[in-house]
């Protein structure tokens, strides 16, 4: 079917989507194991309710969903400075990012990105294409950006407070008729894409501007004429950075796309394919609706978790199955690992060293998990029998050289949008930093446990295990070792290795999503959040940059506390009526209790006081 006129293509900012309802909403996660899933839900709502609400002559024929892709686009080339200032995704809205991809292609619809562009630049690309068509394009999103695209046929609905943008809300707005919109921005900047614009011209001045001499170019043409001093000089000296800044703000309309219209005909949703999705993640209440619309029943959805420690017994305990720990000895399967990760959007991690003093060691190899039960080993500093006199020894067969695994794993790992989670990650923070890797961003099933649990036991990785999962892990001592025969780890044959370091990962994967849970139903969420995550960065820099210390402040204030020591003792002396030993518990309890007479004193067996 040939797009044209009659139709009416509807595009949904997914990525604007994603980030108002995670905002809009409560946290929420999946009862079963703790998966944060409250920005899916939000979105499924949206969607659902934009396909009902838009009827009549509002119905779209066709409807794509469009999201950011990963990594930079092509404005990051153009300055480099853009959207810097942004902060990264909140860690629990991160899994949820591949979910939502998931949850539009489950409702049935087109969902597209394209890497190297932004969400805006696609939509702007299929708005300009539908209108040539002679079709009507609704774009669903409230993002300013976007309203340089109003007019001639196309217009934006904002579905949150159900308000459609058209040339009229636009000039309310910018002060301009839409296609002056970019101008202004490009005067007026954008600190939140940090679009450096004119200092100190902002969008009402940016408008008047516009208005008297028509458009960018011939304002910044004729800057000379402008009559206050201070706007004059600040256009003819900022020149260059207003059309760096035009080419920011202007979208793309002429993208090169890899799809048809025909793939984003309106189609009505899969009733099995759509509920079987709202069933994983648990949304009872969406899923009774929606099976109601859609004239079927809806599937029974089990609540069955884990609660607390308490209900965590023996009967609970796990069989860990190593059938899918896997060595990773070439790039290929290598490849294929980090594509799983992205797919997933976390991993927990493990690293193993030659020993325990991160500052020193050396890296021997990696261990990732993404799914309970499946774990890979990537060996990277194996090495053959004894060190030589000049302490080393040659490498191994069968790993992948240091620096092409790390080439390939360094973007995941850095990723803002990949939740990295290790048990005590601090360690690996520091042992991947000696390697220009900055493991980020991070969890620690160590810090869960403590901020659940605090001081109640050892928050030991052998221990949770034991403790939680009912399973005893492998122990190291099995492979170096101990006393003066104790090898390090580099010395252990890479078939011993695997099960060994696999299991590490995996452990740490299980006991992350058991703890993450834990964490809103002990009430300690805002603890952990605010306070023991965001430390780990910090103590790990602080850790490997030392301290500078100023040894004349030291000394003076070393000096200002004896001489504090000295007049509060002199004072105690004074109350006390004589002089002893103020660190003596035995004459102080004598002072205190028998000579002044206080209450509370109590004689232990020796008959000293206690």
């Amino acid at each position: 079917m040939t797009f044209g006129k009659g139709h009416h293509l509807h595009l949904i900012d997914g990525s604007g989507f994603i980030f108002r309802a995670y905002h809009a909403l409560p946290p929420l996660t999946r009862k079963s194991d703790g998966l944060p899933v409250g920005a899916v839900s939000g979105f499924c709502n949206m969607l659902f309710k934009i396909i009902e609400d838009q009827k009549g002559s509002n119905a779209p024929t066709h409807l794509v969903v469009v999201f950011d892709a990963k990594g930079k686009t092509f404005r990051s080339d153009i300055y480099p400075e853009y959207k810097m200032n942004r902060p990264p995704a909140p860690e629990d809205l991160i899994p949820q990012f591949p979910l939502t991809r998931d949850a539009t292609r489950a409702f049935g619809l087109a969902c597209i990105e394209q890497e190297g562009f932004e969400a805006d630049d696609i939509m702007a690309t299929l708005a300009v294409q539908a209108r040539e068509a002679g079709g009507q394009v609704t774009i669903v999103s409230s993002d300013k950006d976007l309203m340089q695209l109003v007019g001639n046929g196309v217009e934006m609905y904002d579905a949150m407070k159900n308000k459609r943008i058209g040339p009229e809300q636009v000039e309310e707005k910018f002060g301009v008729a839409p296609n002056r919109v970019i101008d202004v921005q490009s005067l007026a900047g954008d600190s939140v894409d940090n679009v450096p614009g004119a200092p100190g011209i902002g969008v009402k001045t940016a408008a008047l501007l516009i208005n008297e001499y028509g458009d960018l170019d011939s304002l910044l043409e004729r800057a000379s004429e402008i009559k206050q001093p201070k706007r004059r000089e600040t256009l003819i000296e900022n020149a260059d950075q207003i059309r760096t800044s035009r080419d920011l703000v202007t979208l793309k309309t002429d993208m090169e796309m890899d799809c048809d219209f025909d793939d984003f005909q309106v189609q009505a949703p899969d009733p099995e394919v759509v509920l079987k999705f709202l069933a994983e993640m648990e949304f009872r209440t969406m899923s009774a609706r929606i099976a109601n619309k859609l004239g079927v029943s809806a599937p029974e959805i089990s609540s069955d978790r884990i609660n607390n420690e308490d209900q965590i017994t023996e009967a609970e305990s796990i069989s860990i199955n190593t059938e899918k720990y896997e060595l990773i000895d070439n790039v290929n399967d290598l490849n294929r690992w980090v594509t799983k990760i992205y797919q997933r959007g976390y991993v927990a991690v493990d690293t193993e060293t030659t020993g325990l003093n991160d500052m020193i060691v050396d890296l021997v190899g990696i261990c990732l998990s993404v799914e309970i039960g499946e774990a890979c080993y990537i060996p990277v500093g194996h090495t053959n029998g004894e060190d030589d006199l000049f302490g080393g020894a040659s490498l191994c067969n069968g790993q992948i050289n240091l620096d092409e695994a790390l080439e390939i794993l360094r973007p995941v790992l850095q990723d803002p949008s990949i939740i990295k989670i290790g048990q005590n990650v601090k360690y690996d923070t520091k042992i991947f930093a000696r390697y220009d890797v900055n493991l980020a961003p991070v969890d620690d099933t160590m810090l869960l446990s403590y901020a659940i649990n605090g001081g109640k036991h050892n928050h030991g990785m052998d221990y949770l295990s034991e403790r939680y999962l009912n399973h005893k892990p492998i122990s190291i001592k099995t492979l170096l070792g101990s006393g003066k025969s104790a090898i390090t780890f580099d010395k252990v044959s890479i078939n011993d290795a695997v099960n060994y370091a696999a299991e590490d990962a995996d452990i740490t994967l299980r006991l992350w999503k058991l703890f993450k849970p834990m964490l809103h139903e002990s009430s300690v969420t805002k603890v952990y959040e605010t306070l023991e995550r965001p430390l780990i960065p910090v103590l790990a820099k602080m850790e490997m940059n030392g301290i500078k210390v100023d040894r004349n402040t030291l000394s003076r204030m070393s000096n200002n506390f004896a001489q504090s020591m000295s007049g509060l003792e002199a004072e105690i002396y004074n109350l006390a009526g004589q002089t002893f030993n103020v660190g003596s518990p035995k004459q102080l309890g004598e002072i205190l209790f028998d000579k002044l007479e206080l209450p509370g004193g109590k004689k232990g067996k020796t008959g000293a006081y206690g």
